[in-house]
Order: C-alpha cells, then sequence, then structure tokens
C-alpha cells in the first residue's frame, strides 16, 4: 500500500494551521514556500481538503486556507481519504475463476477467498487506526518547538 505525497502535504499543512490558530488565512504560496513543494501541486491537495470541509479558503489577495473545523474533530483517515479518496485499497479481481480455476466447481465461489478476506481486514485496521488519530494528537506528540517555529516563520514571512 502507498499513500500519495498528497497526504503528507496536507497533513503537515493541516498541522501548520492548526499551530497558527484562527488568526488569518494562509495562502498556498506562503505554505509552498514554508515546505519547499511546488504550489500549483500543493493548492489541488488544499483544495481538495477544501472540498472535505476539512479547511475553508477564502480567495483573495490576502485569502488562503484555515481550519474549518477543530484539530480534535479532524482524523487522520479524513484527510487521507480527501487526499487520496475513500475508494478500497485491494481491488478483488476473482483472478482465482480464470484459467484453470475456470474449471473449478460453481459452489468454491460462493464465499470470497482467504486473500481478499485477509486484505479487507488488513484495511479495515489500517482506516480504524487512523481514524482514532486526530490532529490534536498529533500536535501533542509534535515538540513544542515545532509549533514556535511555525508561529515564528509565519510572523517573518506575513510582517
Amino acid at each position: 500500500m502507498r499513500m500519495s505525497a498528497g497526504v503528507e502535504w496536507g497533513l503537515h499543512c493541516c498541522l501548520t494551521l492548526a499551530w497558527l490558530g484562527d488568526t488569518e488565512a494562509v495562502s498556498t504560496a506562503k505554505l509552498a514556500v514554508w515546505f519547499d513543494l511546488p504550489p500549483a501541486y500543493l493548492n489541488k491537495q488544499l483544495q481538495a481538503l477544501n472540498r472535505a470541509g476539512i479547511l475553508t479558503s477564502t480567495p483573495g489577495p490576502r485569502g488562503g486556507f484555515r481550519l474549518a473545523r477543530r484539530p480534535e474533530r479532524i482524523t487522520l483517515m479524513d484527510v487521507v481519504a480527501a487526499v487520496d479518496g475513500a475508494d478500497d485499497l485491494f481491488q478483488c479481481t476473482e483472478i482465482r475463476q480464470r484459467g484453470a480455476g475456470a474449471e473449478a466447481p460453481v459452489q468454491e465461489f460462493r464465499q470470497p477467498c482467504g486473500i481478499a478476506g485477509a486484505m479487507l481486514r488488513a484495511e479495515l485496521a489500517w482506516r480504524r487506526e487512523l481514524a482514532a488519530q486526530t490532529l490534536a494528537d498529533v500536535m501533542a506528540a509534535a515538540p513544542a518547538s515545532a509549533a514556535e517555529r511555525a508561529r515564528r516563520h509565519h510572523a517573518r514571512v506575513s510582517g
């Protein structure tokens, strides 16, 4: 399983916006400079988070993004689903019914195969774990200096 880089980018941007609080919207350009990321691609991730109700956006020259909900109400799974989509990671195509398997009795295929079941259980565990962790949990686990560094950087870039 592999998540897109956009998930990491989205999570870090949400974390930064949480540290900055609700004082003002932060532009895509400032966030892109902050993390040395391509602005156009980062904007796609931020727009996906906006559509999912994780961020709000303000248009215009002083516009940008801020959190739409408190960090305690944003799960890591919310961000993953917003950026990468909510589709199942494993797509069973029932290859066991092709080739030599096409000769097997139909009753062998009434139940999902063990591989599909195992993959589903693993994915559900992964989703539950990400849904159980909030942005506030990540904030609490981060070094205190990270929040202060974010605020100092924002003050320098904004001022």
